[in-house]
């Protein structure tokens, strides 16, 4: 009999976020695969968790997942994680899960944080309908190009980036969609130094700028709404 893999979300800042499903999950499997094992240790050392640990990222994720997959087939029962949050939104791991379904392995999630989520709820937005386009590119012209495609959307968006990069994406919204568009920042979500921006791209673009040494992990939410 094949084993399960499960998709197991964890905390995205606070560690009392974790659900005791997620916690039975990750006690009872043969295996947790984690990004970094300096993060997925952490995790299951707060979880009081002697569970085994092995990585699937970027720069393995071809070589393991053969390697993992073989594991499933052979009856043992594996959970992903991410560093934080729910896998594979921006994460490595999503070749390993087409392949295990793929090979008829049963794959389930375990449902849990999600940054995306939580900055949509507090974003103030109507996001019955949105469009989620995570990381935009690294390059200014690319990146330029790309808001210029998604501009006329009708619905909230969603977008992700690098701690160091808020006030040059912010620039380059400001530029490409106009200065009225309403946006929401949310940063450090859950943590003690979470906060939530609402304004105009213009208002949010002046704010960060005055703040620019701060860095935070943030969820850039877009609405369709002009001031």
């Amino acid at each position: 009999m094949k084993g399960k893999l499960y998709i197991v979300s964890v905390p995205i800042g606070n560690a009392k976020d974790i659900t005791l499903r997620a916690i039975e999950v990750l006690k009872s499997v043969d295996l947790v695969v984690c990004e970094e094992l300096k993060e997925g240790r952490r995790l299951l050392n707060n979880l009081d968790i002697a569970t085994p640990l092995d990585t699937l990222n970027e720069h393995n994720e071809d070589s393991r997942t053969s390697v993992f997959v073989e594991f499933l087939k052979n009856g043992k029962n594996l959970a992903l994680i991410s560093d934080a949050g729910t896998p594979l939104f921006e994460d490595p791991g999503r070749r390993f899960v087409a392949r295990a379904v793929e090979e008829g392995i049963e794959v389930k999630p375990v449902p849990g944080p999600s940054s995306l989520m939580a900055a949509l709820v507090v974003s103030g937005f109507d996001f019955n309908r949105f469009y989620y386009y995570g990381l935009l590119p690294r390059k200014k012209e690319d990146r330029r190009n790309v808001l210029k495609i998604l501009r006329p959307f009708r619905h909230p968006i969603v977008f992700l980036d690098t701690p160091y990069r808020l006030v040059q994406v912010l620039h380059d919204i400001k530029r490409v969609f106009g200065p009225g568009r309403w946006i929401a920042v949310a940063c450090n979500l859950t943590t003690d130094k979470e906060f939530i921006f609402r304004g105009t791209v213009k208002e949010a673009y002046n704010h960060f700028k005055e703040k620019e040494k701060v860095r935070c992990e943030f969820v850039i939410v877009v609405d369709r709404k002009r001031k």
